[in-house]
């Protein structure tokens, strides 16, 4: 099945059902509606002379737009290529890097696009949702004039969707996600959380991370549920609008997470009629999950996934009390996907220790133009994560950390999540990150960031002693910091990058 082949079959099957809301405008479009809009789209960008395999580039905040350029380019057999505008200065690079033939943004940007455009052989139009602008054509025109889209090309083979990674190891990478393999995990994903035609959705985090496509789009639209997009979060307008749209999940990241408990306990309930939510980006820590299902009721999922996925390595399940307090735990794998832990040798390891995640089954095509990364990431048919799990016997999965991130302080290797769980369980702690800087006699210096609840003070000797007591690490050589934000990536992660580069400054 093909991505925008779930909107056609919920068109034909309840047309007059809400499909898609754009909370920041309040506009929304029936499945029926949706359908037409997309061929209107397809047809707009076809006129331009996209065509099958042809890159359809979209920067811009999230809306409606957005969402049926993305149909509109599936529909025709081009690329949706996501780049998040929180990569303005950067889009030289991502431009460059997959060539597109259109790009579609928002007015706010287009100087930027303009001058990134201009560096980048093959493309021939920009399109602006906003108007035209200069020498770009108008979006709204362009829609508006019917024209007709091509026959469809139905290859479920074909890649749909270009996403790019954190780029936590290097560069940003475009994972390649084709149309089947990838709605066929978003449908295992729909069956785990128990997905239906009554359920309302809610995103408020970027379109341009794969995480919203398997999260809050496609599993919804195989149950031909309501889905809500929001363009700019804030602690007291995000509860405001989850409350307004009756929002029965609410797909997130761990920080928004946390704004979504703190401003429940200051109104003294839940908003809409949640009856989970689904976390992804990053590790959730253990006090936030018990918060949600103690104090308000509500299971938070923990999700793990990446870009080059197009779903889930691992999913735990929309119910209370599935693990006692302090479990930190993911779930188990799709039914779609194989999940191994490995060792240096590739060799499966024995449950319970920990190693490598690798993953046989639907997984990306390959990096965009970079058939070597692809190979080496893809060696012997299983995708390496480059993430250290542990696998229990009742096949869940527990993430340890990135392998890039492990830090070696005095011969000991340190699992920045035994750290960063630690710290968040203490009282005050919002959220934490631990990174490394390298040092002449202990190899690395361990630097923990921690932002606190509400802008509290918080006691660093005690943060310290937490970590002696909840940790087999000695914290002597431990500095901890407090920060009144962590910096985050597009797809939700905490930067460490951004945080290695301020604890080696001055």
């Amino acid at each position: 099945m093909l991505m925008h082949e779930l909107l056609l079959r919920g068109a034909e099957c309840r047309p007059d059902k809400l499909a898609f809301r754009w909370v920041d405008r309040d506009r929304s479009l029936t499945y029926g509606q949706a359908a037409e809009h997309m061929e209107r789209f397809a047809g707009a960008f076809a006129h331009l002379g996209v065509g099958p395999g042809d890159r359809v580039t979209i920067v811009a905040h999230n809306g409606l737009d957005y969402l049926m350029s993305m149909f509109g380019a599936w529909r025709i057999g081009a690329i949706a290529a996501m780049v998040s505008v929180k990569f303005v200065d950067d889009l030289a690079y991502y431009f460059g890097d997959h060539q597109p033939k259109i790009i579609v943004y928002t007015h706010d940007i287009h100087d930027a696009v303009v001058a990134a455009a201009r560096q980048t052989p093959g493309v021939e139009h920009l399109v602006c949702m906003d108007g035209a602008m200069g020498k770009s054509h108008s979006l709204p025109d362009l829609v508006s004039a019917g024209f007709a889209a091509p026959p469809d090309p139905w290859d479920a083979d074909a890649i749909a969707h270009l996403s790019y990674t954190s780029g936590t190891t290097g560069l940003p990478k475009g994972a390649c996600l084709a149309h089947e393999p990838t709605v066929r995990a978003t449908r295992c994903i729909a069956e785990r959380l128990q997905i239906t035609a009554e359920d309302v959705s809610f995103g408020p985090t970027a379109l341009s991370s794969s995480y919203q496509l398997v999260g809050n789009l496609l599993p919804q639209l195989d149950r031909m549920a309501a889905i809500n997009v929001m363009g700019r979060w804030t602690r007291p307008k995000g509860y405001d609008a989850l409350d307004a749209a009756g929002a029965t999940m609410l797909i997130a990241n761990p920080p928004v997470l946390g704004e979504v408990l703190a401003e429940s306990r200051d109104r003294g309930r839940t908003p809409g009629r949640l009856r989970m939510v689904l976390s992804g980006g990053g590790p959730v820590p253990p006090t936030l999950k018990e918060a949600w299902r103690d104090e308000l009721r509500v299971p938070l999922v923990e999700s793990y996934g990446q870009s080059e996925l197009g779903g889930f390595v691992a999913l735990g399940f929309p119910h209370l009390g599935d693990d006692p307090p302090g479990a930190t735990r993911i779930g188990p794998q799709l039914p779609d996907k194989e999940v191994r832990i490995v060792g240096l040798d590739d060799a499966p390891l024995p449950l319970g220790e920990a190693g490598e995640v690798v993953i046989r089954g639907g997984f990306m095509k390959g990096y965009w133009g970079r058939p070597e990364k692809t190979a080496e990431a893809t060696r012997d048919g299983w995708l390496h994560t480059g993430d250290i799990g542990v696998m229990d016997s009742d096949r869940f999965i527990t993430m340890r950390g990135r392998r890039s991130e492990l830090i070696e302080v005095k011969g000991r290797r340190w699992y920045p999540r035994d750290v960063e769980e630690a710290l968040c369980r203490q009282e005050g702690v919002a959220l934490a990150a631990l990174v490394g800087v390298p040092h002449p006699t202990l190899g690395a210096l361990p630097v923990a960031f921690v932002t606190a609840l509400d802008g509290g003070a918080l006691d660093m000797e005690r943060l310290k002693e937490a970590v002696r007591s909840e940790t087999p690490y000695d914290p002597e050589p431990l500095v901890v910091r407090v920060i009144a934000e962590m910096p985050m990536t597009p797809t939700g992660k905490i930067a460490k990058a951004e945080l290695a580069a301020r604890a080696r400054g001055p």
